[in-house]
Order: structure tokens, then C-alpha cells, then sequence
């Protein structure tokens, strides 16, 4: 820590550095990812060659795609186009399977009742499907920019990897301070990514986030409250399941 404190006007630039190569990359692959996996719900063929797709991509080394992707698209070895590239083909492999399945979470009842009253496929997948899938989307998102804070250090081989500088200039210079500098800012980094999707998350299902708040507040009562309120719907009559739904 000592090494970071001394050196954070030399660090702070990498460290935007490597969160722009790290943002970029996960909102293109949600771009991509997010209507081509809406198209493939209820494709099953579609769905089933695009996760095979998915597959290899992310199989491929990600070394190997940072050295390929120059001769493919004609970008300097070096540009840092070619990490976005190449994080960007890793991210939309991840999240197609990830809005595929968020979209299989939502409860069918759900969706067979959106369709009885008249939505079309696509407007049901937009409106009613798509706001139930965020909590899963979400899950699979934060997943991605973590991966994507960990694998942008890899650029460091080619010259472009952001706080990966600091691994390979401690190793050359048999400087472990400057390698642990680079080891801890990276995973700070990961943590503010993993918390601000994770607000994002529940900013936008404000549902659950209310739904939480009456389950806590139940748990907090009492034994003697929760007979009082038993006894009292009891005598009022909203003991009856039909009288609570008209409630």
C-alpha cells in the first residue's frame, strides 16, 4: 500500500484506464446480448446454435484473441480497441446464455396471462418479461464486470492492460510491492463495479425492494403482535382468503 500512496499520481491514470477497458466492453456485450437473446426466446434451434456460438468464443485464450483481433480488423497491435474487441466477443458470450435464462425465470402463469389480454410476443417480452428477468440479468451482469476488471490485465502482454502495467513492471523489475499494488487496486476496482450494478439492480425493481421491507417488518413483530393481528382478522373477517383479496 505503502508503493500505491507514494506513486498514486503514476497509478491514477492506469486506473481510469483499466475501468474504461473494463465499462466499455460489458455495456456493448449487454447491447448485443440483450435483443439478440430476446429474438432467440421461443427459438429453440436459434437459442441452441447461439449458445454453442457463445461457447467458443469464450473459449478461445485471451491472449490469443488480443494478438488475432489486429490482423482481422487492421488496428494497431497495441490500441486498445483491441481489448474492447475482444472483452466485448467475452461479454456478449456470457450474457446471451445470462438473458436467456433470465427470461426462463419469469413465471409462465405471467406470461400466459400477458398473451391473454392481448400482447404481442415481442411487446410481452419488452414490458412484462423483460423487468421480471432483472434480478437474473443483473446477477449475470455483475459476473461479466468483474470478469472483464480481471481480464483487461492481460492486455499488459501487448502493452495495453491497464493496472496489468503495474504486474509487469514489478516483475521486471523484481519489485513484489509494486505487483501487490497492482493485485489490491484491481480488486477494489471489481468490488465498486460489483456494488454499483448491484444498486442499479435495486433501483430498478423497486418490488422487490418494497416486498423485502413488509418481510422484515413481519419478522420484527412480536409473537404476542402476530397473535393480536391473527386474532384481529379473525374478528374483522380477513382471516377468509376471499375477503383478503378484496382488501
Amino acid at each position: 500500500m505503502s508503493w500505491l500512496i507514494a506513486n498514486w499520481d503514476t497509478v491514477w491514470p492506469i486506473i481510469i484506464q483499466h475501468a474504461m477497458l473494463s465499462v466499455v466492453p460489458t455495456v456493448l456485450g449487454l447491447i448485443i446480448a440483450l435483443p439478440l437473446g430476446m429474438l432467440l426466446v421461443g427459438r429453440p434451434r436459434g437459442r441452441a446454435v447461439a449458445i454453442v456460438v457463445a461457447s467458443i468464443v469464450f473459449t478461445i485464450p485471451s491472449l490469443a484473441l488480443f494478438v488475432v483481433i489486429p490482423s482481422i480488423v487492421g488496428t494497431p497491435i497495441i490500441s486498445p480497441l483491441n481489448v474492447v474487441i475482444a472483452l466485448t466477443l467475452y461479454s456478449t458470450a456470457l450474457l446471451i446464455r445470462t438473458v436467456l435464462e433470465s427470461l426462463d425465470a419469469v413465471p409462465a402463469d405471467v406470461k400466459d396471462a400477458s398473451s391473454a389480454i392481448g400482447y404481442s410476443s415481442i411487446k410481452r417480452v419488452i414490458e412484462v418479461e423483460l423487468p421480471l428477468a432483472i434480478p437474473v440479468l443483473v446477477a449475470g451482469l455483475r459476473v461479466v464486470a468483474v470478469t472483464n476488471v480481471s481480464l483487461v490485465s492481460v492486455g499488459a502482454v501487448i502493452g495495453v492492460g491497464g493496472l496489468g502495467q503495474l504486474f509487469t513492471a514489478g516483475f521486471q523489475r523484481d519489485y513484489p510491492d509494486q505487483i501487490f499494488a497492482g493485485i489490491i487496486t484491481i480488486l477494489v476496482l471489481a468490488f465498486i463495479f460489483d456494488r454499483i450494478i448491484a444498486l442499479i439492480g435495486v433501483a430498478t425493481t423497486p418490488w422487490l425492494r418494497s416486498g423485502r421491507v413488509k418481510a422484515k417488518r413481519a419478522a420484527r413483530r412480536t409473537p404476542n403482535e402476530r397473535t393480536e393481528t391473527a386474532m384481529l382478522d379473525t374478528v374483522i373477517g380477513l382471516d377468509s382468503p376471499e375477503k383478503k383479496a378484496n382488501v
